[in-house]
């Protein structure tokens, strides 16, 4: 099958082997939310081991609750940066939803 100028193949061969092509299009990923999810995994961490800051800082431990702060802090500019970059490309606004919340 021989590809069109604007199309790409449907079917590749490669030695006796012909594998198909599936017409599925592409996703469109900013990164907004999945950066959003780490940090608030980042922030759900925290929170479970603050109750057992004693335990920790005995055990020489208390760095546990620093990475996790590291990892809300960095997550914070993180989504403030991918927010930027879709809007720099054009990318969809986020739509509003039925209870009148922006969804991202």
């Amino acid at each position: 099958m021989e590809p069109r100028d604007d199309e790409q193949p449907r079917s590749h061969t490669i030695g006796r082997r012909t594998y198909l092509v599936a017409d599925v299009p592409p996703l469109d990923v900013d990164g907004v939310r999945t950066v959003e999810v780490g940090t608030a995994l980042w922030l759900v961490g925290f929170l479970a081991l603050l109750p057992f800051y004693s335990p920790l800082a005995e055990a020489g431990r208390l760095w546990w609750l620093w990475t996790c702060t590291a990892g809300l802090g960095l997550g914070l500019f993180g989504i403030e940066y991918c927010r930027r970059r879709r809007d720099s490309r054009g990318g969809p606004a986020p739509e509003a939803s039925p209870g009148g919340r922006r969804r991202r």
